[in-house]
């Protein structure tokens, strides 16, 4: 197809007049040493940007990037398994577009923490690349980004579609924020309408950016008229703009609503493994694959990192009511873009996709590499005052960094 509020969550909406105050201190309030720094910073990572697209509440490994069709049925689950464009490698019958495309696809299948199994943890792990310690809050990967690299002109150097995530379980920080950093670093926050149909999404600091409704119909018909399908269009178009990181939220709500998080819980986490297959993976398979090739066929995929994970995984064994369970020891991930291998897949699970069986992936170090294909240093340029010495608490991915 041819493209043509939680009290510990700000949620203001940066207005243009704001964005503008904040970018012209962001130098200004920086000594000579730390402006020379961004400049170094700024000439290395050049015009690389970052799309991370939020697979809230968690999805199955088993259901995604790592089906297990040789497992006994209680295990595999409902879903089939199917076959990719890389000979040997299948994913879930729900993500037939990305199969389609593994050949161009990195594939992580050994993400893991040993932090607390909640939402919360693995979302500062995730977004932030480790957790609050003695009361200091890490900053998100965009904060840090807009922070060490400043925007680009008048362009905002981070936004966030379409609203933090909230109701994750625990009224906690969630790793989306500018955190020590301060809110001059806090994320471009959208501003959200609602018609009789569906929830628009404004950035009050840009202009001329064509909603949904009004892109050609290919390009429609490509995304999908779907909660993804609208917002990755958005991201695809924030990153042309200049946009430095945009962070997508899936879902922006996981208590009481149909996600990621299938536990099948009818009150607190509805969400099945037939609702992978029927909405939410359909969904996102259409619209992940339309921005891959939106971001291809555009020239922006070389210098567009595309990073699709959740923040914990889903036990191979389920639970009572046939959902699965939260599950830190090894989930899946995707990557593309910016130079990253195609058509791998870094590390293996055993037979129930249970535990990693060779190059086990610490999820601070998604975070790493990120970093590290943004051509930002880890330790780097960092002044001596922070209460970090490092970006993350881990190196990036090793077959990943470059």
């Amino acid at each position: 197809m041819a493209f043509a509020s939680e009290p510990d969550q700000p949620r203001h909406s940066v207005t243009r007049r704001d964005f503008l105050a904040v970018g012209g201190l962001s130098m200004v309030g920086l000594s000579v040493a730390e402006q020379a720094a961004v400049r170094r910073a700024r000439e290395r990572s050049g015009d690389r940007s970052c799309i991370l697209i939020l697979m809230s509440g968690g999805p199955s490994q088993l259901e995604t990037f790592d089906p297990k069709p040789d497992a006994p049925r209680e295990i595999r689950g409902p879903l089939k398994a199917i076959a990719t464009s890389v000979p040997g490698v299948l994913f879930s019958e729900c993500l037939p577009r990305l199969a389609e495309r593994a050949n161009r696809l990195t594939v992580l299948r050994t993400l893991h923490h040993d932090a607390a199994p909640t939402h919360e943890a693995g979302l500062q792990l995730l977004q932030a690349g480790r957790l609050v310690v003695q009361g200091v809050r890490p900053a998100s990967i965009g904060s840090m980004v807009a922070r060490l690299l400043g925007p680009r002109g008048s362009t905002p150097p981070h936004a966030l579609l379409p609203e933090r995530l909230q109701d994750t379980g625990v009224a906690a920080y969630r790793g989306d924020g500018s955190g020590f950093l301060g809110d001059a670093y806090e994320p471009l926050l959208p501003e959200l309408r609602q018609d009789l149909h569906h929830e628009t999404v404004v950035l009050p600091t840009f202009s001329g950016l064509k909603p949904f409704d009004e892109q050609p119909i290919a390009v429609r018909e490509a995304y999908g008229d779907s909660r993804c399908g609208r917002l990755f269009l958005q991201a695809r178009q924030l990153v042309e703009r200049g946009v430095r990181v945009v962070t997508v939220n899936q879902f922006t709500r996981l208590d009481g609503h149909v996600t990621w998080d299938a536990h099948a819980d009818r009150v607190h986490a509805p969400g099945t493994l037939y609702d992978y297959r029927d909405t939410i993976g359909p969904h996102f398979d259409r619209a992940c694959a339309a921005l891959l090739d939106d971001l291809q066929q555009r020239g922006l995929l070389e210098k567009t990192l595309l990073v699709c994970a959740g923040e914990i995984g889903r036990a191979p064994r389920p639970n009572d009511q046939g959902g699965r369970d939260h599950w830190t020891r090894s989930w899946s991930a995707m990557m593309a873009g910016c130079g990253l291998p195609q058509g791998a897949v870094i590390g293996a699970t055993d037979a129930i996709a249970a535990e990693p069986v060779q190059d086990p992936i610490a999820l601070p170090q998604l975070a790493a590499t990120v970093y590290n294909r943004l051509r930002i240093e880890q330790s780097a340029d960092l002044p001596a005052e922070w209460p970090v010495t490092a970006l993350c608490d881990a190196g990036p991915i090793s077959a990943l960094a470059s």
